[in-house]
């Protein structure tokens, strides 16, 4: 009897690594040790570097800033056997400047509406990754990541509801390190109580914005075309996600 593919991957050094497989679509699941996304791997050692590489990931998609790699730097860009990219997802967004009562819902319809040239280029770098597993993460794999990751899950044929489930999986995955958030950006000077709504990870945030895609432009398949994802690409990508293309 086979044991049960573990979601969360244990890696040294960080807290909120998940694979994306697993979840039911038409006619079979996503494909598990495809796709992993990750929050940031600036703590990695090299125990949870040789750890990651075992387990085959090939490919890392780095979605924060300059001004983030600047003070965190990603141990994997020069890594041996490593494809390294850094895609800014949120590049010229403020979450701070946000007004609307769900600050992280605006952010995410800013980022849908405006950085959609970002969002192609990360799922054609994913679907034009060379063989093994492509990992894309943030800093806390929560906005930038959990937005790709819902993209991409949609795009697979991933119901809804099950897609909001896997994006409230960080707020406990990261329940450990929030503090650790906290005290860095104290150090930083930031607003701590300007911040705090920023942690937040609720089902709803993500519920709201899928019905904004759904409302919108029908299906996140049609969302993408309409942003200049190719079908080619956009069959790549759900040939690397699942069974069914």
């Amino acid at each position: 009897m086979h044991a049960p593919i573990e979601r969360h991957l244990a890696i040294a050094g960080t807290f909120n690594v998940r694979d994306l497989g697993g979840y039911p679509v038409p006619g079979g699941a996503t494909h598990w040790r495809r796709i992993l996304r990750a929050d940031g791997l600036h703590r990695l050692d090299g125990n949870g570097i040789a750890e990651l590489k075992g387990l085959g990931v090939a490919t890392v998609i780095d979605l924060r800033r300059d001004e983030e790699l600047e003070t965190h730097p990603n141990p994997l860009r020069l890594e041996p056997g490593i494809d390294y990219r850094q895609i800014s997802l949120f590049e010229e967004l403020a979450p701070s400047a946000m007004t609307a009562a769900d600050l992280l819902y605006d952010l995410y319809l800013q980022a849908l509406s405006s950085r959609r040239d970002r969002i192609v280029e990360v799922l054609s770098a994913i679907a034009d990754a060379p063989e093994g597993i492509v990992l894309f993460h943030c800093t806390a794999g929560k906005d930038r990541t959990g937005l790709i990751a819902a993209l991409l899950l949609g795009l697979a044929g991933v119901e809804h509801d099950v897609i909001v489930a896997d994006y409230a999986l960080t707020k406990e995955r990261l329940a450990p390190a929030i503090e650790g958030f906290v005290a860095d950006a104290v150090a930083r000077g930031v607003d701590v109580e300007a911040l705090r709504p920023l942690l937040a990870c609720e089902p709803e945030t993500m519920a709201a914005t899928l019905a904004h895609l759904a409302d919108r432009y029908g299906s996140v398949e049609t969302y993408l075309l309409d942003s200049g994802l190719d079908p080619a690409t956009i069959g790549r990508l759900r040939a690397r996600l699942s069974e069914i293309a």
